[in-house]
């Protein structure tokens, strides 16, 4: 009996040895995925792919994956993007940033278009010590006191003054309105840096005749345009999100409202076309790059690359903004010779004249890059460029 339990035991022994052994083989098991990460270097993606601001973060993923695809390896190890849908909502973005931290264990992430979206990721990448690179998020905040927290575009101080000096110095606008979408920290945002330099500008503390304000989302503008109407603005400016804004300057010219529009770096969208069709005809915004004027090489292979997989269409700025922060992430990475998050935020911090698609990449002490601006306007149903104003 002893020697049957005997052999017995040495039976059940051997069976889970050998179950053992086949779960190593196993693609599922915890020793595959260590193995496999010992060959790959994750870099994470939180952008909105559904939602009010879909379309701006399916235009910077576009230009992520495009220089993934071109650049998708560094130290000999294979970049996995992992990308998740913050669904334009900011409890969804801190939850996406979450779990790329704690469950993908990212080395590095970009994101998020939208600087509302952003700074909800703010604090977690911080207290994770996780080097984020936003492609396009212009509020100042997104970087403020942050040091995990970098961009590769300008900010808003700068493209509000450009657009209170166009407004003045172009438009001849002594008086101008504001529509602003309280619900975005950028349109805020963007709206008192223009107030401020256009005051400054006119030297009358009384050069804003009205403010108008709505939420994300809303679609009927008529009481608020009503009411700048009747306060005959030079200009009307109104940062927002782009189909808002479409909508908007769409009612305006219905309501028989002839000033001119003038907006931000946010309505260069497809979709803002779509939606406002002749009304947005001559709208002019400030954005982040032209591909009129190639800057550096990396403008023309980022162009080149563009053109052979979209031969019907030009792309958007933050195309070629999303295409920067990876390639910024990578020369980190090389520089640091390691996939390691505090030392590839050590190395980002350290940026200077870097040549991106975008232009040349020096950030500042804030994380922030010192970026020219190009303007814009809508002409013959495309964008086209007019100008490009210096960094000062």
């Amino acid at each position: 009996m002893r020697k049957m339990a005997s052999v017995l035991v040495s039976a059940l022994l051997v069976g889970a040895l050998v179950v053992s052994g086949c779960g190593t083989q196993t693609p599922n098991t915890s020793t595959t995925g260590s193995s496999g990460n010992e060959d790959v270097i994750k870099i994470g993606v939180f952008e909105p792919m559904t939602g009010a601001n879909a379309a701006g973060g399916a235009l910077e993923v576009e230009g992520i994956k495009l220089a993934n695809k071109l650049y998708p390896e560094v130290l000999g190890k294979k970049v996995e993007l992992i990308t998740v849908d913050n669904k334009s909502d900011k409890v969804e973005a801190a939850s996406a940033a979450s779990r790329l931290v704690e469950k993908e264990k990212v080395s590095a992430i970009i994101g998020s278009w939208g600087s509302s979206l952003s700074m909800a990721a703010g604090d977690i990448v911080k207290n994770a010590k996780i080097p984020t690179v936003a492609a396009s998020a212009t509020n100042p905040l997104v970087t403020k006191n942050n040091d995990f927290y970098f961009r590769v575009c300008f900010i808003d101080p700068f493209q509000g003054k450009v657009m209170a000096n166009y407004a003045f110095n172009k438009l001849n606008a002594k008086k101008v309105a504001i529509v602003q979408e309280v619900s975005s920290d950028y349109s805020i945002g963007l709206a008192k840096f223009f107030t401020d330099s256009f005051k400054e500008l006119t030297g009358d503390q009384n050069a804003i005749v009205g403010v108008a304000n709505y939420n994300t989302g809303d679609q009927d503008f008529s009481a608020q345009l009503t009411n700048i109407k009747a306060k005959n603005p030079d200009v009307i400016f109104a940062p927002g999100n782009f189909t808002e804004s479409a909508l908007l300057i769409k009612q305006a010219r219905q309501l028989g409202i002839k000033a001119p529009i003038i907006g931000g770096d946010t309505w260069e969208t497809p979709e803002f076309i779509d939606i406002g069709k002749d009304a947005v005809e001559g709208a002019v915004f400030s954005t982040f790059f032209t591909s009129e004027k190639p800057i550096t090489p990396e403008s023309e292979k980022f162009l080149a690359e563009y053109r052979k997989e979209n031969p019907d269409k030009e792309p958007a700025a933050v195309t070629a903004l999303g295409y920067d922060a990876y390639i910024v992430i990578l020369d980190a990475i090389k520089k640091a010779n390691s996939s390691d998050a505090v030392k590839i935020q050590e190395q980002l911090a350290k940026t200077k004249d870097f040549p991106g698609a975008a232009g040349m990449i020096t950030l500042d002490e804030n994380g922030d890059a010192v970026k020219d601006a190009v303007i814009k306007q809508v002409k013959n149903g495309k964008f086209t460029y007019m100008d490009i104003i210096k960094a000062q």
